[in-house]
């Protein structure tokens, strides 16, 4: 190295951020914004998923509003409601990860949590030999198809950003090293944090519904390891239809049967009045909701990883999220009308909300953006860090064990 080069500053890392949907990109905002303010770090937003869908809100006009610098658009969502049409946005969106991921050439691909789509960034960049970090790896949801993708995503993956000690633990048990491992907490609770939150007055006119209690927050999506991935949604809705409440449904996940799950709450809105489906609730204003709220019900991680900073009562439906780590706020239910309605009662009694005062989120504290911005800055990117080494022979027996 001649003395002009020792000189020169080393150049800011770049680092291709991945988000597919409304959800990660919760989880992904503060920590973009860490970034940027970094002087050692240089983020680039991918986008791809329903983000780029019209059917599902167009939410990249959000990304857009926010002034994130967007590098590359992947279009690949087929529209249609079967597990086939998975399979083919899923190599469409290889095909063109691999031809931004080449033409951008970052050093580093961040992806985030178990949607599948978050499989093609990483296949395109395990062929190019670009290092890979992954938030949210080693938990547990069995009840969807989220949680092969995760462990996928973290045998592809050479940083691991985790959310809990019980996250941090497994990756150990699959073998991953424990100096790859930095817990860091779940991005999205940054928001309590660090976001200003719509007050009820203007929650209310922002949405232009009627926020008279209780009101119940609907978080549903399609259970995608069932061959009938709307199992679910007869059981919420039948138990949901004499509720005296304000019910605000959120769209579900592009995935199969999802667009089964839009139709009925659609049906089930214009029956009800006091009810209103939501394409799109951008972070804000969905954490103003749930600021708002009584009670939420349904199947989605939110309801298990975010309510508790809230000390929101939830009803967790059926097998979607069996495994999470969950706070005492979350009252468990099959997906059965009456056992719906049962639990619901409880969460919606004000004995049972009081009792959660001062409950702890497993998922972190609201600094996640801050941690995860020292983790990558302080990384060596180089050929020992694409090298995993796995589980040595004379360690065998301890995981047997």
């Amino acid at each position: 190295m001649t003395d002009t080069q020792r000189d020169q500053p080393a150049r800011p890392k770049r680092i291709a951020v991945v988000t597919s949907s409304r959800a990660d990109y919760g989880h992904i905002y503060w920590p973009m914004r860490e970034m940027l303010s970094h002087p050692e770090l240089e983020p680039v937003l991918v986008v791809t998923g329903a983000h780029l869908s019209p059917e599902f809100g167009l939410t990249v006009r959000e990304i857009e509003h926010d002034g994130f610098p967007i590098a590359a658009r992947i279009e690949c969502l087929l529209s249609a409601d079967t597990d086939g049409a998975m399979g083919r946005t899923l190599g469409l969106a290889t095909i063109q990860f691999t031809d931004a991921l080449e033409r951008l050439r970052p050093d580093l691909l961040l992806v985030v949590a178990d949607r599948y789509e978050m499989l093609a960034p990483a296949l395109a960049a395990l062929t190019l030999r670009l290092p890979i970090a992954h938030i949210e790896g080693g938990e547990l949801s069995t009840g969807a198809i989220d949680q092969q993708v995760r462990n996928a995503l973290t045998m592809l993956s050479h940083v691991h950003l985790v959310t809990t000690e019980r996250a941090r633990q497994r990756l150990l048990r699959m073998g991953e090293e424990a100096e790859r491992i930095h817990r860091i907490g779940t991005g999205s609770l940054d928001h309590l944090r660090r976001s200003e939150r719509l007050d009820r007055a203007a929650l209310k006119e922002k949405l232009a519904i009627s926020l008279r209690t209780p009101v119940v927050v609907v978080g549903l999506h399609s259970v995608t390891m069932e061959r009938e991935t709307t199992v679910e949604v007869n059981a919420v809705l039948d138990a949901l239809r004499d509720l005296n409440a304000t019910i605000v449904f959120c769209f579900p996940n592009a995935d199969a049967g999802g667009r089964v799950i839009m139709e009925r709450a659609a049906t089930f809105c214009r029956e009800h009045p006091r009810a209103k489906l939501f394409t799109n609730l951008d972070p804000i204003t969905y954490w103003s909701l749930l600021s708002c709220a009584d009670a939420m019900v349904g199947n989605s991680s939110s309801g298990v990883m975010e309510s508790t900073s809230l000390e929101l009562p939830a009803v967790n439906i059926g097998k979607r999220q069996h495994g999470r780590e969950r706070g005492t706020n979350v009252i468990d239910a099959p997906a059965e009308a009456g056992a719906i309605r049962g639990a619901l009662q409880r969460a919606l009694d004000p004995a049972f909300r009081e009792s959660l005062a001062g409950i702890i989120n497993p998922y972190g504290d609201g600094r996640a953006a801050e941690r995860l911005t020292a983790v990558l800055s302080q990384l060596t990117i180089d050929q020992g860090l694409l090298e995993k080494q796995g589980i040595p022979d004379e360690a065998l027996h301890e995981v047997s064990a």
